[in-house]
């Protein structure tokens, strides 16, 4: 009885490593659909083409008209009226928060944390997103982040935050895309606890090379969830 026992955990335990497997391959298969164009702009093609906080965007960065653009904030290297006048056409879905809403036009979708929604195969979810200890980024301001899915992927949007008590709450996620350059937002030692909490399939670190951060910051996270969560450092393209 305990050899068969044993053999039913022995074989659970190998069903249960490649489930896990599997999952982070098909994560990092679906990398190719994404690009990274710097600081927290993102363009993800899946279901639909997915901006996400577009900030100085160039004549490279833009394929066609975006189906949604993911706005976290008003701060103006996120809520920024001209780059999204560059992807936005008349069937573009804008999500963001009230505050930055405020600054720009057209099919709008007004969110605040706790939010759940679909924009056609799309789900999205609107996440908390504040500082702990600095003064950039109020609880009470109410900022976002997005968990969202595409091809059947759980992605997540951290937009500028601190280690929260929320992301342990961030269940099944596939792509956790993390800020790590600190000041504003996570160190990258912070981020490295995040991404613990989060548990993803794989990591992207964001927010470095622009305003403020190096890709030093970006190695110092995946360095630090060595053996523990597969990371993945973009190339700005």
């Amino acid at each position: 009885m305990k050899k068969t026992i044993c053999l039913f955990f022995i074989i659970f335990v190998f069903l249960c490593a490649g489930m896990v497997s599997a999952d982070v391959n098909n994560s990092m298969t679906f990398l190719k659909n994404i690009k990274w164009l710097g600081h927290d702009t993102f363009m993800i093609m899946g279901d639909g083409l997915i901006y996400t906080d577009p900030f100085k965007l160039k004549d490279k960065d833009i394929i066609r008209k975006a189906d949604i653009i993911l706005i976290t904030h008003e701060h103006r290297d996120h809520c920024s009226p001209e780059d999204v006048k560059k992807i936005q056409g008349s069937n573009t879905t804008i999500i963001t928060t009230p505050s930055c809403a405020a600054k720009l036009s057209g099919n709008i979708k007004k969110v605040k944390p706790g939010d759940s929604f679909s924009v056609g195969n799309i789900h999205i979810e609107a996440v908390p997103s504040y500082n702990i200890d600095k003064k950039y980024h109020k609880r009470e301001n109410n900022d976002v982040g997005y968990i969202f899915t595409v091809k059947g992927l759980r992605l997540y949007f951290a937009g500028d935050t601190d280690l929260i008590p929320e992301m342990k709450a961030f269940k099944n996620i596939n792509i956790a895309f993390l800020p790590v350059s600190g000041t504003y937002v996570m160190t990258a030692e912070e981020a490295v606890k995040a991404a613990l909490d989060i548990k993803p399939d794989v990591a992207i670190p964001m927010h470095f090379g622009t305003i403020i951060g190096t890709r030093t910051d970006a190695e110092k996270f995946a360095e630090g969830l060595r053996g523990r969560v597969e990371v993945v450092i973009l190339t700005e393209e």
